[in-house]
């Protein structure tokens, strides 16, 4: 028999999509937001599998932790080593038996394909909600948004240094640093996704979300540099801080400057083709781009696709006519692309939670006491915001750590900062802030409130 290598991609695929499918259903049946339900969807479905010795959710439950194995493995460390090394004593043997195994070679591909799916996906969300910003809109509330990302930075750091110095008096101030910098770190991947199925993702305080986000993520990797220099060279670089900032601020306003510009000549380049053909490719091609050189500069690629949104507006293709005869939008063809793929992102998230780590006392005390600091610091970053504003909405928003704080865990504890019990403590620090939201979000911001709502749902003007 001949069997397509393919098929166990297929399978896997398939399995996280059912999972996200039966958690959207039971959270919307119980009145709640599809993104919470898939998150929990695949946290049940992470732990019970793994409970079950499914061999798949060993493989799928270190996320990016294979890659980092395998570059190790290719620098020239043994399989066995370079497991250890980075999985550590406990997770590193069972890893290797699955891996080593007849099927091993399908697991990783599993792996491999299903984490390609999720980056496409959290890049479409982000894509999404750039389509449905208004540039005007997020200008006017800057100012805004710059005091909600610098409170939202400092505060959580500062909050985070001063408890690790506290709680863990015997290690030096770069492990106090590095337990400051994952609590600066904000995902509004999740965030957007709630405040779309709330539809408000047009509202005033969605809008200063987005602004300080982008700031934050700016803000967050200089934070990150100094941290890093401190314990590579011991010593700050100044000339790594700058170079960061730099880079930034001229990928932002060469962006807002030439992209317009590249929309059009692609326009010109692709005459021939028809409208729907030339929507998607034009698109597909300057947000995958846009999130490519993002990340060439040191920023998320989900900075650059939501940067894309804002830019790309369907009244460019009025070459084919009049854009509002048009048979689909860019939104429209876009959203099968994102019910499919996004979902795949937030499940993904929740089979990484490993609920066995938080049964230690020591554990459990460093991170109660980093989840205290961590929803406080970003509630207060609200505070930035105009008085007209829903400030505990906005730091609500600014919450969820997602994939960022565990980049930003994750670096630590390869730099060798952070031990494991360090490292479980941030992990469900980022569980609290990253689950919390959404509930806490619908509560504050549910439909049908006249209290909290800024005012109905608002399509994006075609200007």
């Amino acid at each position: 028999m001949h069997s397509d290598p393919i098929a166990p991609v297929i399978f896997g695929v398939t399995l996280i999509l059912v999972a996200a499918l039966i958690g959207r259903y039971t959270a919307r049946h119980l009145n709640q937001p599809s993104v919470l339900g898939e998150l929990l969807m695949g946290v049940v479905l992470g732990n019970v599998l793994y409970l079950f010795h499914y061999d798949l959710m060993v493989v799928l439950r270190e996320g990016t932790a294979v890659m980092d194995i395998a570059r190790h493995a290719l620098a020239g460390e043994s399989l066995d080593k370079a497991a250890t090394l980075v999985l550590g004593d406990y997770y590193g043997p069972t890893f290797l038996e699955v891996v080593k195994g007849t099927r091993g070679g399908d697991y990783l591909q599993v792996a491999q394909a299903v984490d390609i799916f999720s980056r496409y996906g959290v890049i479409f969300l982000l894509f999404h909600v750039g389509l449905d910003t208004c540039v005007e809109e997020l200008r006017e509330v800057g100012s805004s948004s710059l005091k909600v990302a610098v409170i939202g930075v400092l505060a959580p750091f500062i909050l985070g240094f001063l408890l690790a110095w506290v709680l863990m008096p015997g290690v030096g101030h770069a492990e106090h640093m590095f337990l400051g910098a994952a609590l600066c770190a904000t995902s509004i991947g999740i965030t957007a996704r709630v405040l779309d199925d709330l539809d408000q993702s047009a509202s005033k305080e969605a809008h200063i979300i987005l602004g300080a986000a982008v700031i934050d993520d700016i803000l967050g990797l200089v934070i990150l540099a100094i941290a890093t220099g401190v314990v590579v060279t011991g010593s700050v670089e100044l000339s790594q801080v700058t170079g960061i900032i730099t880079l930034s601020a001229f990928f932002i306003f060469s962006l807002i400057l030439m992209g317009p510009a590249i929309i059009k000549l692609l326009i010109r380049l692709l005459r021939n083709l028809n409208v729907m053909e030339a929507k998607l490719f034009i698109s597909f091609v300057f947000v995958m781009t846009v999130a490519w050189l993002a990340n060439t500069v040191g920023l998320a690629t989900i900075v650059g696709a939501f940067a894309a949104g804002l830019l790309l507006q369907d009244s460019h293709f009025n070459a084919w006519g009049d854009h509002r005869h048009h048979k689909y939008s860019i939104k429209e063809l876009f959203a099968p692309l994102e019910a499919i793929l996004v979902p795949v992102f937030f499940v993904l998230m929740g089979i990484q939670v490993k609920l066995e780590t938080f049964m230690d006392w020591q554990v459990i005390t460093l991170a109660f006491g980093l989840i205290a600091v961590g929803i406080g610091g970003k509630i207060v970053s609200g505070l930035g915001a105009d008085k007209l504003h829903n400030r505990f909405a906005i730091g609500v928003g600014m919450m969820p750590r997602g994939e960022v704080g565990l980049v930003f865990a994750s670096i630590g504890k390869s730099l060798g900062v952070m031990d494991s019990a360090m490292f479980s403590a941030v992990v469900l620090m980022i569980v609290v802030t990253t689950l919390s939201t959404p509930p806490i979000l619908i509560k504050i911001m549910g439909r049908g409130d006249p209290k909290v709502l800024t005012g109905p749902p608002r399509r994006r003007p075609y200007v």
